[in-house]
């Protein structure tokens, strides 16, 4: 993989400089170079959101994919510091239909062109990114490489080989390239009515934010926390958040999430913690075809009977039955029952979990959106709920 050229040592290059998409199967699409230049390698999956495109790159549920983006002109509002939902830009390419050639929004700081160029995202446009999305829906998820610049003077049969040999998602893990380096405590305005644990697996901004604007304190933290360390934030519930890679390598989390049951402590995740609950409870994960990703997709709560339109960022899915009570398998059983809360209507697949014996909860979408609808965002109501619970549990005790 050859690292991508700085911007300054291509000022005025030509909008029409040549790109390749080369999928491991031998597709290969031509296109103009878009962001910067060089070779990334990765899995390529489709996103079907019209909007969000900066919250979808700064997503880390991304790292180690190439997105390609289904709507068909994407920039046209150009990137700002405020829509950023980490640090930085996760995905290692980017595909578009039609690339903007212009910015134009009061709030915009740069081009999309631009921010992909100062992160070393290399990007291809000017494809047909409807027949690709086709070839990975028939297909699945493909591994994949975006290349231009120098890169492209390897020739396509090595690039193509470059593709072939770079290792598959399953059994992938970025948990310890995503998640922070240090504990973070994040305060709400006014008195906080509770603590939460938010174990960082990849968590976007708009999580904490979230909690904040409900009154919770937050300690973040890092992946590697330890129950001890975990449990001496004081914390009244815990959060696993989304993140990206395959769910089967994150023993470590998993055994840290059984602690945490083990404790009687309340329990809310998302996606890959939606994901961790599963594996925590005994149950098996696998890799979908081609995934959920999007800021359109239609869940049932099967408690409610309301049909929500989510936001999703995720290529595994926890394996259980969709009908009925199930003793959670891990350990005898220990666990007790738990029932799939949400299902996803296009496919069936499994978008929720509640344990009817213990306080946990997951679902496999995004609550927070961003971007996105705000249908789900009623859960963090849920998890408020849960802190008060177990405050006033606490509370009934000590008197």
């Amino acid at each position: 993989m050859t690292a991508p050229t700085p911007a300054r040592e291509r000022r005025g290059a030509s909008r029409t400089e040549p790109a390749l998409l080369i999928l491991e199967d031998g597709t290969t699409l031509r296109g103009s170079a878009y962001g910067a230049r060089g070779s990334r390698l990765g899995e390529v999956v489709f996103s079907t959101g019209m909007t969000g495109y900066q919250e979808t790159l700064t997503d880390p549920s991304y790292a180690g994919q190439i997105v390609v983006q289904t709507a068909p002109h994407i920039g046209n509002t150009g990137a700002n510091a405020q829509d950023m939902e980490s640090s930085r830009v996760w995905v290692r390419g980017y595909a578009v239909r039609e690339a903007s050639r212009v910015a134009s929004n009061w709030r915009s700081e740069q081009t999309l062109d631009e921010l992909l160029e100062s992160q070393g995202v290399v990007g291809i446009a000017g494809i047909d990114t409807r027949m690709l999305t086709r070839v990975l829906r028939e297909t699945g998820s493909l591994r994949g490489g975006v290349f231009s610049g120098d890169a492209l003077a390897a020739g396509e049969a090595a690039l193509l080989e470059q593709v072939r040999e770079q290792p598959s998602m399953e059994g992938a893990s970025f948990v310890d390239e995503v998640t922070i380096a240090q504990p973070l405590l994040l305060e709400p305005e006014g008195e906080a009515i509770g603590t939460v644990a938010a174990v960082d697996l990849g968590i976007k901004g708009a999580t904490p934010r979230a909690m904040l604007e409900r009154g919770l304190r937050v300690h973040l933290l890092p992946a590697t926390t330890t129950l001890e360390e975990l449990r001496s934030t004081g914390a009244d519930a815990v959060f696993f958040s989304n993140g990206p890679g395959d769910p089967a390598t994150a023993d470590a989390q998993v055994e840290l999430l059984r602690g945490v049951l083990d404790a009687g402590l309340p329990f809310f995740g998302i996606c890959f913690g939606n994901q961790l609950l599963g594996r925590a409870l005994g149950f098996e994960t696998y890799k979908l075809k081609y995934g959920h990703r999007g800021i359109n997709q239609p869940v049932l709560d099967r408690e409610s009977g309301t049909v929500e339109i989510t936001a999703h960022n995720h290529g595994f899915a926890v394996d259980v039955p969709l009908e009925g009570e199930h003793t959670a398998p891990h350990d005898g059983g220990r666990y007790g029952k738990v029932v799939v809360s949400h299902v996803g209507l296009n496919d069936d697949v499994v978008e929720g979990l509640r344990c009817l014996d213990l306080p946990a909860f997951s679902v496999q979408y995004h609550p927070e959106a961003a971007a996105g609808p705000h249908d789900a965002s009623y859960l963090f109501d849920r998890l408020v709920d849960l802190v008060r619970a177990r405050r006033a549990g606490d509370q009934s005790k000590e008197s």
